[in-house]
């Protein structure tokens, strides 16, 4: 199933990503926010992965879920991370046996405490070769790759980040979903750059509204992405919950009608479980359309 046929049909698919929680009174309450996402009308559901078997088994009970109860795609995260080939065919195998349409390809960050990644003895090095594996021998599966408008962390260049994503979608990747971001201008270079690249599959902007500023000063510390002063300035000035909310969902709302003026395939929303603020930044949309 080739993921970028659903973005062939409109040009802005919408689709929100989930992970796996910790208790079962997270996963009913999981549960709700997902049926409150799913009123806008996704293309499918994705939910990530943990390394080293800490949330591998509840990524497919959580994800089956989902399809189950409301009859949508769904895509499983995948990584290298501390698995041999053959776990990774076994989880593969699983999750076609549980109706998964898709999976995220990744290599995966080091495990915490460690500072560059390792693999497994019997395992594999690179997100392309995941992906040169999904596609040669579980074909049924559409595949996304992770691209960074910013740069990822550890490149030593972005022109060497550009090639290794090109190797990846040369691989078999139907679409990019990027790293968050926050400026647009970012996004839209790297989408030039990929158009320069011969990328040719669709690039699709991954998107987090801001909830609270301490909170998503530790993400992008994590993940090497920045926010523009003026808004960090602006969630600031005053520390209140409501008012950060405030905010945040104004910017996404901005940032949101900027990229589809710019004629983006779509657009992933990075949850983070809760459907609140994604469901207002959409509402604005729907309201002023």
């Amino acid at each position: 199933m080739q993921l970028s046929n659903t973005y062939a049909a409109n040009g802005a698919t919408i689709s929100f990503e989930l992970f796996p929680p910790k208790t079962e009174a997270g996963e009913k309450s999981l549960m709700k926010h997902v049926a409150k996402l799913n009123e806008f009308n996704p293309a499918y559901f994705t939910c990530t992965y943990g390394a080293g078997g800490s949330t591998q088994s509840k990524t497919l009970n959580i994800i089956s879920q989902v399809k189950e109860t409301h009859g949508i795609p769904v895509a499983s995260h995948l990584t290298c991370v501390g698995s041999t080939v053959d776990e990774l065919r076994s989880y593969l195998t699983e999750a076609k046996e549980r109706g998964v349409d898709y999976i995220v390809a990744l290599r995966g960050d080091p495990p915490q405490g460690e500072t560059e990644f390792v693999a497994a003895e019997g395992g594999l090095r690179y997100a392309n070769e995941l992906v040169e594996l999904i596609r040669n021998e579980f074909s049924d599966f559409g595949i996304a790759v992770a691209g960074y408008p910013e740069v990822h962390q550890e490149a030593p260049s972005a022109d060497v980040d550009l090639e290794n994503l090109k190797r990846k979608v040369d691989c078999g990747s139907d679409i990019v979903i990027t790293q968050l971001f926050y400026d647009n201008e970012d996004f839209f270079r790297f989408r030039d750059r990929c158009v320069a690249a011969n990328i040719n599959v669709p690039i699709i902007p991954g998107l987090l509204p801001v909830t609270n500023l301490g909170q998503i000063q530790r993400i992008t510390s994590l993940c090497g992405a920045k926010l523009p002063q003026d808004f960090i300035d602006r969630l600031g000035q005053k520390d209140d919950a409501e008012w950060q909310m405030e905010t945040g969902v104004e910017q996404a709302t901005e940032q949101v009608r900027g990229l589809i003026e710019g004629g983006v395939d779509g657009l992933h929303f990075y949850v983070l479980n809760k459907s609140q603020a994604t469901s207002r930044v959409l509402g604005n949309l729907m309201t002023t359309s």
